[in-house]
């Protein structure tokens, strides 16, 4: 049942993210960053269809990856690239032309990050840049964040001189939103906060934090680096609409109290996601 649940959300992403290339960035003469941007240029310049270049493409990456990785790697990678290839050929008559090519950009990206999203989450990938980045981490150690943007620059750099600046411009605004997407699906909202509180007072603080917000706390025992104090630090996770209140507890016992509060995703816990 797990396996059939990936496969059927692997595929859900690699529709939606087809229906965003689609409908909203080759019907509005745009591109996508990576292997899938060299596909749609292959399609602008010579009518070559999206799916079977980016499958093409992608098979002897697939037997570079399998032979350096494993074959669950390929299996997961396999799936991807060959529901993205169907779908991109299933999806091609879905056309939408705007007359405002931001417009498109910003929609293309949206449903192409959702879709990439969900992909990456069920623990799949779509090949191409993606393989050859752990390929080159394998052999020379430079991250993979590093060559996909490479990539991209190269692939972005390409439709500039082959297509249009115009077109280039703008289809490095929906990789952006894409991206940025991308990371909220995998991620999530951030809907808590985590606070660092550092306090000669931290156990007054920490019972008032129990007793009026109802959320737990850990007392961390610190050493000041300057004055060698020894301290207990709280530290604690709260939501976003309790964070005044937070405030405001810390500073009637304490005004003089060190806070740093972070942006935390994927609370587990009593009172968070489970």
């Amino acid at each position: 049942m797990d396996a059939v649940r990936k496969i059927a959300g692997i595929a859900a992403g690699a529709l939606i993210f087809s229906v965003g290339l689609n409908n909203f960035l080759i019907a509005n003469h745009l591109s996508e960053g990576g292997f899938v941007g060299l596909a749609v240029i292959g399609w602008y310049l010579f009518r070559i269809p999206v799916g079977a270049t980016f499958l093409i493409l992608n098979i002897p990456l697939l037997w570079l990856g399998g032979r350096l990785f494993g074959r669950d790697f390929v299996i997961k990678t396999l799936w991807g690239v060959a529901a993205v290839s169907l779908f991109s050929e299933l999806t091609k008559g879905i056309q939408t032309p705007l007359d405002d090519k931001m417009l498109a950009a910003l929609y293309g990206g949206v449903l192409s990050g959702i879709g990439l999203g969900i992909i990456f989450r069920f623990g799949a990938t779509t090949g191409g840049a993606d393989v050859i980045a752990r390929v080159v981490k394998h052999f020379w150690g430079i991250s993979i964040g590093q060559t996909l943007f490479a990539i991209d620059v190269v692939v972005i750099g390409t439709i500039a001189a082959l297509i249009g600046k115009q077109t280039a411009m703008y289809s490095l605004v929906a990789l952006f939103v894409s991206s940025r997407v991308i990371d909220f699906v995998l991620e999530g909202f951030s809907a808590a906060r985590a606070a660092t509180i550092i306090s000669d007072r931290s156990e007054e603080i920490a019972g008032r934090i129990h007793r009026e917000l109802d959320r737990g706390t850990t007392l961390l025992p610190a050493v000041g680096g300057y004055t060698g104090t020894q301290r207990r630090v709280v530290y604690t996770v709260v939501s976003r609409d309790e964070l005044i209140r937070l405030h405001r507890i810390v500073k009637e016992v304490d005004p003089d109290a060190f806070v740093v509060v972070n942006d935390v995703h994927d609370v587990l816990g009593e009172g968070f996601t489970r």
